[in-house]
């Protein structure tokens, strides 16, 4: 029998092509799973030319090919009032929420600058998807698992940058350094119920957020220069490579499993060697 079998998951973030969401939900189905599968709510910028991707429908079809149950929401993370009825259509749909994955995060972009050139427009936008939605649903399916006293998974997707970190990047470090922090709060809270809060911690993953690789100065694409950045941190890399989706969907499958019971308030790193404390 699949170890997640006659389990129900909710993914945020679901909705790209090359995303890790997309490869979550579908290790998680595969794992036995159903799944509620979300967008984001913030459009992803994307610089590099895709074919006619089909979104949330096209990740359904996948978990359905696979044996589950899905079930597609639009969601704005920021909103307390869309999540609430996310949770509802889930229980509605399904009966229960056993495993929430965190995984909707704001698009780089105009917060990618100097402290003292950043907005304030930009800093809100990445706190309140980043760190704001994870608080929201996370409130929202621990309320759902304590009311049907469920042994429940919690899980966030962080950052390399939840470590150490970096120039430029001011807003989206404090938003994942903070994700640290409101984990282990609440994986506190919710151990008396059997509950297990996680985040994971990859370093750059090759995906269609990373496209602004290629971005040039005049705002085209060149694939070439993302190559380039790609082989470049790979190099840094002990172990010669960048983190996968299928790297991030193996460590929340095993997060989401009973063989990961006696894990919480953990902040994982996946960065093939590049960080080791």
């Amino acid at each position: 029998m699949p170890r997640l079998s006659g389990k129900v998951a909710m993914v945020t973030g679901c909705s790209g092509e090359r995303g890790i969401g997309r490869v979550i939900a579908r290790r998680l189905a595969a794992d036995g799973a159903d799944v509620v599968l979300t967008s984001s709510g913030v459009r992803l910028a994307i610089n590099k030319p895709t074919s006619g991707w089909g979104g949330l429908e096209t990740v359904a079809k996948e978990v359905r090919d696979a044996g589950q149950r899905a079930l597609t929401v639009s969601l704005d993370v920021r909103s307390a009032a869309q999540i609430a009825d996310a949770v509802r259509r889930t229980l509605q749909e399904f009966g229960r929420l056993d495993i929430l994955v965190n995984n909707a995060a704001a698009p780089a972009g105009a917060d990618r600058v100097p402290v003292t050139e950043l907005s304030e427009e930009a800093w809100d936008t990445v706190l309140d998807v980043n760190l704001k939605g994870v608080f929201l649903c996370s409130k929202a399916a621990a309320n759902s698992m304590l009311t049907q006293s469920i042994r429940g998974r919690i899980i966030n997707i962080g950052s390399d940058r939840s470590k150490i970190g970096q120039a430029r990047v001011a807003a989206y470090t404090a938003s994942k350094f903070g994700l640290v922090g409101f984990t282990q709060a609440l994986a506190m809270e919710l151990a008396p119920a059997g509950i297990t809060v996680n985040t994971i911690c990859p370093g750059p993953v090759d995906t269609e957020r990373v496209d602004h690789f290629g971005r040039r100065e005049d705002g085209t694409y060149d694939e070439a220069r993302r190559a380039a950045r790609i082989r470049q941190l790979s190099a840094e890399t002990p172990l010669g490579r960048l983190a996968t989706p299928k790297d991030v969907a193996d460590l929340t499958a095993f997060l989401a499993s009973d063989d990961a019971e006696y894990i919480t308030g953990q902040a994982i790193n996946l960065v093939g060697g590049l960080i080791m404390h």
